[in-house]
């Protein structure tokens, strides 16, 4: 069955929120003294003036399109990248010549930490859509933040949200059942989003149903079917990549966590604010 049929099977929703204020990637536009989510990515005690040193070394790079590479596996570290608008996967090449997701970045979050210990990027980058992207050479940031230590302070914070966020992925896909996964995966995108300032029940999902059966370590079919099932039971409406999250405290059952879990993640978010 291919992906387009499979997105076909979810049902169209039966209703749709006009009044939330539903965030489409694609519409999404972040630009540093402008940009709605640089605090997301930057100490929210930076000054203007220190703003504008870090807004010097940044470069703008052209849109990516969709499909297009960031970086590649193995390619030589030297900058970190911010995501402007869309969304790119991260993911690394397996033995048998396919690929693992290893994660989804959305706007305001950053890419490439993880290559700062060997000088080498352990995974790829791909655009699910047209993506822009700030693109922050290491030197000039290592040397600009020796001059700014609340740069140099949220470059630890960021280091330690890798750790956290990877600690989380071995406790998503350590959940046992297929449910379980997939509602606290929709749970993470929903808080996410709700953290830009979007609704965080309503929203569109820019990667494919492929991408989320290999993240959550699933076949596309199961995926496909827990997302029929969740309609059938009310909890969600769905329409291709569209989302409504109709019982939020059916999926928090479901995924195992509850709402005080969920402040914690959002706590550990706001600490590299």
């Amino acid at each position: 069955m291919s992906e387009t049929e499979l997105d076909l099977e979810v049902k169209t929703p039966r209703r749709k929120t006009r009044q939330n204020k539903i965030v489409d990637i694609l519409a999404t536009k972040v630009a540093c003294k402008e940009c709605s989510l640089h605090q997301l990515c930057l100490p929210s005690s930076i000054d203007g003036n220190d703003l504008e040193k870090l807004d010097n070394i940044i470069e703008r790079k052209r849109p990516l399109k969709r499909n297009d590479h960031l970086f590649q596996v193995g390619g030589q570290f030297t900058s970190i990248y911010v995501v402007r608008s869309g969304s790119l996967k991260t993911y690394s090449p397996t033995v048998d010549g396919q690929e693992q997701v290893t994660g989804f970045h959305l706007p305001g979050e950053l890419l490439g930490l993880d290559a700062i210990g060997k000088g080498m990027h352990p995974c790829a980058a791909k655009a699910l859509e047209t993506t822009s992207v700030c693109e922050v050479p290491f030197e000039n940031l290592e040397l600009l933040a020796q001059e700014l230590p609340t740069l140099q302070h949220q470059l630890l914070r960021l280091m330690s949200k890798e750790i956290f966020d990877d600690q989380e992925l071995m406790l998503l896909l350590g959940k046992k059942t297929a449910e379980a996964r997939l509602s606290a995966f929709l749970l993470s995108i929903s808080l996410r989003f709700k953290q830009r300032g979007f609704s965080s029940t309503e929203f569109y999902l820019s990667m494919s149903r492929n991408d989320i059966a290999n993240y959550l370590g699933l076949a596309v079919e199961t995926v496909s079917r827990m997302f029929t099932r969740f309609q059938e039971d009310g909890i969600i409406d769905a329409e291709r990549k569209h989302i409504v999250i109709n019982d939020r405290e059916a999926m928090q059952q479901i995924a195992g966590i509850n709402e005080c879990c969920e402040d914690i993640a959002a706590e550990e978010t706001q600490k590299t604010l």
